[in-house]
């Protein structure tokens, strides 16, 4: 599997989460070529502003893993993390991310922050973005599309 594949399996997470009315946002954690974690957005469900899709994947990482270190995983998510997103991320020592789209509202790995890479922390990460943009942008579009219609 490549980068293409492996956000395929995170846009299936996002569809999950437009089926339940919450921000079609999908991520999976890969370890060694193996999807060791998915997870979709659930804030709405479980009342929870913490329970974004990467969170959700990097605590089912380590729970799996029995550690918090993630030294050596790739995140794929489908929309660029937030702060919040952006700091687990760099505080759980994923080595990489690679998402789909840009959001330029809240964007925190390059369309307004870039923590993930910033000199001061003591960890950065490989940032790889546009894998799948369109598919990506098209989930996010056509819920909110939705949204507004009601």
């Amino acid at each position: 599997m490549d980068d293409h594949d492996y956000m395929g399996a995170a846009l299936d997470e996002a569809r999950k989460a437009y089926a339940l009315d919450e921000v079609p946002i999908g991520a999976v954690l890969v370890m060694d070529g193996e999807i060791i974690a998915r997870g979709h957005n659930m804030r709405e469900l479980w009342h929870d502003a913490t329970a974004h899709a990467e969170i959700i994947v990097i605590r089912e990482a380590c729970r799996k893993l029995g550690r918090w270190r993630l030294t050596g995983a790739t995140l794929y998510v489908t929309i660029e993390p937030c702060p919040m997103c952006a700091g687990a991320l760099v505080m759980s020592r994923v080595d990489r991310v690679v998402y789909g789209s840009a959001d330029y509202k809240a964007g925190a790995v390059e369309s307004i922050f870039n923590v993930v890479q910033h000199s001061a922390l003591n960890h950065q990460l490989l940032v790889t973005a546009g894998v799948r943009a369109d598919e990506c942008a098209g989930i996010m579009k056509d819920f909110f599309k939705k949204r507004r219609s009601k």
